[in-house]
């Protein structure tokens, strides 16, 4: 079954700083009206959560400067919310801002499936998803990002599983349960703290869908704070 995203009205891009060589066709055109709207309030970070994401831009930047890959692995217990809305928003900032070489992966301390309402809200964004295994209890959505790229597959797993590093990438632990139960993630260079309340408190709720569009839309605007502080 394919998912369409919602059609959004197109804004210009807002100003580029010197530094940066993003160009239209990097994102879909879909994502643009949101992405301009995130990027207008980089400032409303909170400033110990900014501290957290400059330290893996110094890890990212330390990796493009040596010419290696970076990576990050978004965790979070089931893998089934925060850490893909983590995972595919932080790969389209880095296309955005056109961070080289970047790869992000997703995990959980157990494996469930990737939620039906994150799906939604990233549809709602203005991705374009997917579900290449209809039928499946843990389907793998496909979300595209950009005509260029090769779109994210999008499932629940371990952060260990087939596919994801091994070793040399920063773990990113994007809900306190799995930051406490998961003291020590196998492999990680670095492990930075960054969770976000879980969407799920209004699942069926009349506030289901304003409540992950706001995580979506928070998500967004960290992960393109990351991205932009790695060339500052």
């Amino acid at each position: 079954m394919k998912t369409n995203p919602r059609h959004l009205a197109f804004f210009a891009l807002l100003p580029l700083t010197t530094f940066l060589s993003a160009k239209d066709a990097d994102v879909l055109p879909s994502l643009k009206p949101l992405i301009e709207q995130v990027t207008k309030e980089l400032n409303q970070i909170p400033a110990e959560r900014q501290l957290a994401l400059k330290k893996v831009a110094l890890f990212i930047r330390s990796k493009v400067q040596a010419k290696e890959t970076p990576q990050l692995t978004f965790i979070c217990t089931h893998n089934s919310r925060r850490s893909h809305m983590s995972q595919i928003w932080a790969q389209t900032a880095a296309a955005y801002y056109d961070v080289a070489g970047v790869k992000t992966f997703s995990g959980g301390v157990e494996a469930t499936a990737c939620n039906e309402r994150t799906v939604a809200a990233l549809t709602r964004a203005g991705f374009t998803i997917t579900n290449s295994t209809p039928g499946e209890k843990n389907p793998v959505f496909l979300v595209k990002y950009s005509e260029q790229a090769e779109p994210i597959r999008a499932f629940s797993k371990v952060y260990s599983a087939e596919g994801n590093p091994k070793d040399n990438f920063v773990a990113l632990m994007t809900c306190d349960h799995a930051d406490k139960n998961c003291p020590v993630v196998e492999g990680s260079v670095l492990r930075v703290a960054i969770p976000f309340v879980d969407p799920k408190v209004t699942d069926n709720t009349p506030t289901e869908a304003a409540t992950y569009d706001e995580r979506c839309r928070q998500i967004a605007s960290e992960m393109f704070f990351l991205m932009k502080q790695v060339n500052p």
